[in-house]
């Protein structure tokens, strides 16, 4: 099999994450042979603001304060596993990223520069349900109704022109999933969707 590349999005809490893993494991039942790159950011900036460096330190304020972490800083969270660690015969799954429309551009430019045509798997749910999601999840990151509006808002002014761009880009095939039903009927969707 080819390898493929997804790119995972959609408002926090809405399970893409989840879909992801359920893909790759489909991946791996069906063809063991090919390897996957699984690159998720999210698990990346929690585990860089750990870390005793000076930008760390400004990153991990930011994170407390559910703000926005600048775009240098995550288009270089991604960028350097991919330049450091990605082999070319892999799967690569994208999890998380992009966190904007310059983002966007910058994924649009690897994905020539590597000669992929990504399929983007857009989770599609509420403010609402996401909402309700995340109070109930309990992460750290999710502890304070004041912190999970300024993820809500910091999705819809962000994030929102980074999945419309890619829904009308020509560089992308584009999902829009229903993510409010059970786990396993979106993994059959994406399946069905991805086959046809």
């Amino acid at each position: 099999m080819q390898p493929q590349t997804f790119v995972f999005i959609g408002r926090s809490g809405c399970g893409k994450g989840t879909q992801a893993e359920l893909l790759e494991e489909n991946l791996k039942k069906n063809y063991p042979e090919s390897p996957i790159f699984y690159l998720e950011t999210g698990q990346g900036f929690r585990d860089f603001i750990t870390k005793d460096s000076y930008t760390s330190k400004l990153s991990e304020k930011m994170y407390k304060m559910a703000e926005a972490q600048p775009s240098f800083l995550a288009i270089w969270m991604w960028t350097h596993m991919i330049v450091e660690k990605f082999k070319g015969n892999e799967h690569l799954f994208i999890d998380g990223t992009p966190r904007g429309y310059s983002e966007a551009l910058v994924l649009t430019s690897a994905m020539k520069f590597y000669n992929r045509r990504a399929t983007v798997i857009y989770i599609n749910v509420s403010r609402e349900w996401s909402e309700e999601r995340l109070m109930n999840r309990g992460r750290m990151d999710d502890l304070s109704k004041e912190h999970v509006k300024k993820r809500l808002d910091w999705f819809d002014k962000d994030i929102m022109p980074a999945v419309e761009y890619f829904r009308y880009s020509p560089d992308y095939k584009f999902l829009d999933v229903n993510g409010e039903r059970p786990i396993i009927e979106i993994h059959q969707e994406i399946l069905q969707r991805l086959a046809a």
